[in-house]
């Protein structure tokens, strides 16, 4: 099952949290790297005082079921660090399940489609980059919403990492 993976960090070195992050995922049985985006930077939602997110998008195969990635995902999350004290706080890490396949998912611990993906564009435009002819379940194709969807402060910092 093809599957997209956001990738979020504002704490401890960003850029080396979603590389070493990269690399754990890599080593996991049952998942294949397919695709990684440039690295973009965002401003934190809400006027947050935090750091700015370095984010990206992963795309990858997988033969997991979704909460079975959901758990891998976690852990990789754990092994870096992650701490969750408030929701949209500062993280070390933060991976979340975009897409998995075509399919809508809603289970207490994970909604796919995922919650506010539409409307993020740290999510948007590095999915665009790397899928751009992807049609997202429920909301239509991908370059509609990202035509819908400003900036917002993103900026593209570089190449994949």
């Amino acid at each position: 099952m093809i599957s997209y993976l956001g990738l979020g960090s504002n704490l401890e070195t960003p850029i080396e949290q979603l590389r070493d992050a990269r690399l754990a995922i890599a080593k996991i049985s049952g998942i294949e790297e397919i695709a990684f985006s440039s690295l973009y930077r965002s401003p934190p939602m809400d006027s947050r005082v935090q750091p700015d997110y370095i984010n990206a998008v992963m795309a990858i195969e997988t033969d997991l079921s979704p909460l079975k990635l959901l758990a891998v995902m976690q852990n990789v999350e754990n092994e870096q660090g992650r701490v969750r004290k408030e929701r949209w706080g500062a993280r070390t890490l933060d991976i979340d399940i975009l897409l998995f396949g075509d399919e809508i998912l809603n289970f207490p611990e994970l909604c796919v489609p995922h919650y506010g993906m539409t409307e993020r564009a740290f999510v948007l435009y590095p999915l665009a980059e790397i899928a751009p002819n992807l049609t997202i379940p429920k909301y239509g194709k991908l370059t509609d919403l990202v035509n819908r969807c400003p900036l917002d402060g993103l900026e593209r910092l570089s190449d994949v990492i």
